[in-house]
């Protein structure tokens, strides 16, 4: 018999359920990808890049032998893609240590890189009907809510109760419902702002309700704010054609293109640093023609202010000091090359020239 609190969500997510691509999906990889696509990215971003992914990479085996620069520039704009890389990396051991067929025990999945509690959980209930409860940041701000919850969520004290909660009210044979309707929930109806609580089937037993101050919950502990950083990058072009070079494989952007550059140091002007970045990544010297835009993008724990100049080598020959790789593009090769967000908007400014030199 499920508790209050189970038949109530039950209930409401018979009629109140998200269509989405992935759900009742026959196979569990679909739930796989769905999962790690939808880590700190909206289901309405995920909606399309799930079905360009499943088009193309339609099974665990095909993905496996896939080209990592392919992966990579189907992901482009979804970003951390670290997400990507170890998904891929995860598809070729589901081959060689399974067979090929993604295991349903979330001990098992767990040993698989980029996937977590909350994946492996999400993965054994949804696919294959373990269960296990699934806690994702929805999920904590709903029943720390309704048990208006003191220890904060993003301690390990806390989020050990948010699971203990979590799996006190899981119905047998239904964990697959229950963990999305706490996930609907939390997405539609108990938002992180001003809350819907007229709509939410869980008014009458919500502690943070009667408070007064449901936006009071979940606790959280104080949050430094995010550092600030000036970055330059040149756009070195030569006989119509520009420098691009490989990050390395590990990091923030692994493995993408980018337009050379680096942070400014203090003290530094925007110009020297990047004499000094393409001298120290590149090994060569570079002229600076003309600024080239200046962009700005917010990262998960900083930001950035990037300038960019076109430049021409002045001596030199680049190669590949830092990066992994340099390649000279021409504006319809661009784009075949996976980039972040910024590159990719230079690179279409660089598309979009009226007039380059011969």
């Amino acid at each position: 018999m499920p508790t209050e609190l189970a038949a109530r969500l039950l209930a409401w997510y018979a009629h109140h359920r998200r269509e989405m691509p992935w759900r009742d999906h026959p196979d569990p990889y679909a739930v796989w990808v769905s999962e790690i696509m939808l880590q700190q990215t909206q289901v309405a971003t995920v909606r399309p890049y799930f079905r360009r992914w499943m088009a193309r990479f339609p099974t665990i085996e095909r993905l496996a032998t896939a080209d990592e620069q392919e992966v990579l520039r189907l992901w482009e704009g979804l970003g951390y893609y670290r997400r990507a890389r170890a998904l891929h990396r995860a598809a070729r051991e589901v081959v060689a240590r399974f067979g090929g067929r993604l295991p349903a025990d979330p001990a098992a999945l767990q040993t698989l890189p980029g996937i977590g509690k909350y994946t492996a959980h999400a993965i054994a209930s949804l696919a294959f009907g373990q269960d296990v409860p699934a806690v994702d940041g929805n999920v904590k701000r709903v029943l720390a809510r309704v048990f208006a919850l003191e220890a904060p969520v993003d301690t390990a004290a806390g989020e050990r109760l948010v699971w203990q909660k979590a799996a006190e009210h899981l119905p047998p044979g239904k964990a697959a419902a229950y963990n999305q309707a706490l996930m609907d929930l939390g997405a539609t109806v108990c938002t992180s702002r001003a809350p819907r609580c007229a709509r939410c089937p869980l008014e009458e037993m919500c502690a943070a309700r009667r408070s007064g101050n449901p936006e009071g919950f979940p606790r959280l502990t104080h949050r430094r704010r995010p550092p600030h950083y000036t970055v330059v990058a040149a756009v070195i072009h030569r006989e119509g054609k520009v420098l691009l070079a490989q990050r390395p494989p590990d990091g923030l952007l692994g493995g993408l293109w980018e337009f050379p550059g680096g942070k400014v140091e203090h003290g530094e002007t925007l110009e020297e640093a990047l004499r000094r970045e393409i001298a120290e990544e590149l090994g060569c010297e570079i002229a600076i023609e003309a600024p080239f835009g200046t962009y700005r993008h917010a990262y998960t724990h900083f930001r950035v202010t990037l300038h960019a100049f076109l430049c021409r080598l002045q001596a030199g020959e680049p190669r590949p000091v830092v990066p992994q790789a340099v390649h000279w593009a021409s504006a319809d090769e661009l784009a075949a090359f996976p980039m972040g967000k910024i590159d990719r908007r230079i690179a279409r400014r660089w598309q979009e020239k009226p007039l380059r030199e011969g």
